[in-house]
């Protein structure tokens, strides 16, 4: 698509798109073809986007300091190494913009404790405790966890976002957040947005073992490998013991799943009409290593650039942040002269010097 039509194409779509991500872990294919890719296409169709990463949200699981600045550091490069454009897309790290945090407190004011008793992730722990016998079922529950959809409200509502991209799992956090807003706005007045979800269909990436991509199961491909550890893991992809001269079915083939990805349109026809004819599952995982390994050459090459350099990354989400506050400050000072009673001008005039 030419930069005019896409210029075109943002003159009339919604205004903003966010999503954010949180940094549990480094990158694998599963992560780049489901939520990387496709995340990257949609962003291009709205005139703002912003991405966040969930720092403060993953502290629910991630709590060395240590584990947690690296796997934020490790998501932010490989966004961008895959084509992520910090000029047009602001990208920023949660912890630093604090007014997510303000508006977090004012929201859990208006929020009913029985709408987060139904959240997924507190009802999932609560079961879990009952399965396992336990007599308090509230074992292991933090309020991080139990207050977790308020968080994610302020950092939805906090930039009048108009949309946000979830899988199917994810819809009710959406959800959870419009119902708090209609509370705010009853209350306060018509000051927040009520965001929609865009339901992604889920891409299951197989892994090595046939199963979703996953690193709980280790059967992941990180992102961004050298190329001999790379083909390494591709060559122990599980195969049957079809004979090399026997005709195979495309539709049943993990290698065959995965190389679609990453081929070219003429790779893809060539290997179908190899598949027919017989091929040997060795020819097959090379050809997938070839392709996985040509397809993101040029983002590793930038992503181990960019890890070398971390402190060009934290200027990257510290721009990101500075960018994400300018649209935050002017939506709070009419949040704070809402719930206050005050005057906007005033407040935003004494907000002001606060920060001077």
């Amino acid at each position: 698509m030419s930069e005019q039509n896409k210029a075109a194409n943002k003159a009339t779509a919604p205004e903003t798109i966010l999503t954010g991500i949180k940094p549990t872990d480094h990158v694998h294919v599963g992560n780049y073809l489901g939520a990387i890719r496709p995340g990257l296409e949609l962003v291009s169709q709205f005139r703002h986007s912003l991405l966040f990463i969930a720092d403060y949200h993953a502290l629910t699981t991630v709590q060395d300091p240590k584990e947690l600045r690296d796997y934020t550091l490790s998501l932010a490069a490989a966004w961008i190494a895959c084509g992520l454009d910090p000029k047009q897309t602001i990208i920023y790290r949660q912890s630093d913009v604090p007014e997510i945090f303000e508006l977090a407190w004012v929201l859990s004011c208006v929020t009913p404790k029985g709408l987060l008793n139904r959240a997924h992730a507190y009802k999932a722990k609560l079961q879990e405790n009952e399965a396992e016998g336990r007599e308090d079922l509230d074992y292991g529950v933090s309020m991080g966890l139990f207050s977790y959809p308020v968080l994610m409200a302020a950092d939805i509502l906090l930039f009048n976002t108009d949309v946000v991209p979830v899988g199917e799992d994810q819809v009710q956090h959406v959800e959870i957040a419009r119902d708090i807003a209609q509370k705010f706005n009853r209350i306060f007045g018509e000051l927040i947005r009520l965001p929609k979800a865009l339901v992604k269909t889920e891409k299951v990436v197989p892994g090595l073992d046939g199963r979703k991509m996953s690193k709980s199961y280790g059967n992941h491909i990180p992102l961004f490998l050298e190329s001999k550890a790379l083909r390494k893991l591709v060559m122990k992809i599980k195969t049957d013991s079809t004979p090399p001269e026997a005709p195979k079915n495309t539709k049943d083939s993990i290698l065959f799943d995965l190389y679609k990805e990453f081929a070219a349109p003429a790779e893809i026809e060539a290997l179908t009409a190899r598949y027919a004819n017989g091929v040997g599952w060795g020819e097959v995982k090379e050809l997938l290593f070839q392709a996985i390994d040509r397809h993101f050459s040029e983002s590793s090459r930038r992503y181990h650039e960019l890890m070398g350099r971390p402190a060009e990354i934290e200027a990257i989400l510290r721009d990101g942040a500075a960018r994400a506050r300018k649209l935050a400050t002017p939506f709070m000072v009419n949040v704070r002269a809402a719930v206050r009673g005050g005057d906007r001008d005033t407040i935003a005039a004494h907000g002001a010097r606060g920060k001077s």
